[in-house]
């Protein structure tokens, strides 16, 4: 399978996005604490690894820990806001260390759009650098992009925009936002879309992308707002492929293993022709309305043929109707067998303790310097929170370098 696993490389970031489900925190990694994550996902048999953050470039051992990775055969991958990108010494310098694909995150090319999302000024500037860089080296590009309230209505015209400028760039990826974490959860009035709000753009803009040859995916978007693109789903791909994903988050959840794909669902998903491939509404912050979802009656085996005879990825097994059933119906009986699958996030969104995989190795490490940087982190980000109008993300009581508690302001 071509598993791929995330680490978070650090989780502080120079940008400062209103809906950003992945904020600060003490934790902090050395290269040796993240070369032991790395050794983790080669154990686990996986194909590649996404360098994640925060802004993972603001680490001074990006490059050594993705040439380790790259040297120990790993597809080397990271996702970024593009700002140290930008610098053509340092896109080489990435480039050299073994990194294959930079997920460049661009939420709007309207720049004033652009600019309230990031909470800071001149990063459209930066992450158009930042593509031409990567792609000068080597590197290829995607682009990535959170579906929010304030971009749902002109995602084709940023695809637009890429199509014009950025030829080069092949590969897009949205992720519709998760209103559960972070300052998502505190500012949902703010970013959270309604279903409908990004239905046509979204549709507009992967039929251009079609039209014109490129690839996409789509992530946390029920398939019947997929349209004839259900094929694209994250979600359902992993539904069918069986695959897995392991996340080494740099806080108190630590590793995560994700082996269940589906969510929330409305009554009338039972008559959907999908459902056994679809991963429903994905929330958990209660900011969604499950009447939005409704039944779509459709070829699901034709869904699944494009995802199984996909000659982009040449690790899938099964490449047979025939087999795929087999394959799928053992894993729907074991997991019928199995029971109920899906345990609820405690009120801090921890994970049950059935997503902690035995023998994870401990992700990052409490510092005294971590924990200072945490403390004037948070004293910058109330000071931006109160000048962009937003609220800041609700902190739990943060262990100590001695792993006691320390009182943290909200």
């Amino acid at each position: 399978m071509a598993n791929i696993g995330y680490i978070q490389v650090v989780r502080h970031c120079n940008h400062f996005c209103g809906f950003c489900s992945n904020p600060t925190t003490p934790y902090v990694h050395t290269f040796e604490t993240m070369k032991v994550l790395v050794d983790d996902l080669v154990d686990r048999d996986y194909f590649g690894v996404i360098l994640t953050g925060g802004e993972p470039s603001l680490h001074p051992e990006l490059p050594r820990i993705a040439r380790y990775a790259s040297d120990r055969g790993l597809h080397v991958r990271m996702i970024t806001n593009g700002w140290r990108l930008a610098d053509p010494e340092f896109a080489q310098e990435m480039a050299e260390a073994g990194l294959k694909i930079a997920h460049v995150s661009v939420y709007s090319v309207r720049p004033d759009v652009e600019e309230r999302l990031r909470g800071t000024a001149g990063t459209l500037e930066k992450a158009f650098a930042a593509v031409d860089n990567a792609n000068r080296y080597g590197i290829e590009v995607n682009i990535n992009c959170v579906i929010n309230r304030l971009n749902a209505d002109h995602l084709d015209e940023n695809i637009r925009h890429w199509l014009a400028h950025h030829p080069h760039i092949r590969h897009f990826v949205w992720n519709n936002l998760d209103p559960s974490m972070g300052r998502a959860e505190v500012n949902q009035e703010q970013y959270t879309p309604r279903l409908a709000d990004f239905e046509l753009s979204l549709h507009r803009a992967l039929k251009l992308l079609h039209q014109s040859g490129r690839t996409f995916r789509v992530e946390k978007v029920p398939l019947c707002y997929m349209a004839e693109f259900a094929w694209a789903s994250t979600e359902t791909r992993k539904i069918v492929k069986g695959e897995e994903r392991i996340v080494h988050f740099l806080d108190a959840k630590q590793t995560v293993r994700q082996t269940d794909w589906e969510h929330i669902y409305a009554d009338g998903c039972s008559v959907c022709t999908l459902r056994p491939i679809c991963g429903g509404l994905f929330d958990r912050g209660n900011a969604y309305d499950p009447g939005e979802l409704y039944p779509v009656f459709v070829d699901r085996d034709a869904v699944v043929e494009k995802i199984i005879h996909d000659p982009r990825d040449p690790s899938y097994q099964f490449r047979s109707m025939d087999a795929w059933r087999k394959d799928f119906d053992r894993r729907l009986a074991e997991a019928r067998a199995q029971g109920p699958q899906r345990p609820a996030h405690d009120n801090n969104d921890h994970p049950p303790a059935s997503m902690s995989p035995p023998g994870a190795p401990a992700v990052g490490q409490i510092t005294e310097q971590g924990l200072r940087l945490f403390e004037s982190k948070r004293q910058s980000e109330g000071r931006k929170a109160a000048q962009h109008g937003i609220a800041l993300e609700r902190v739990e009581p943060q262990p100590s370098a001695d792993n006691q508690p320390v009182k943290t302001g909200q």
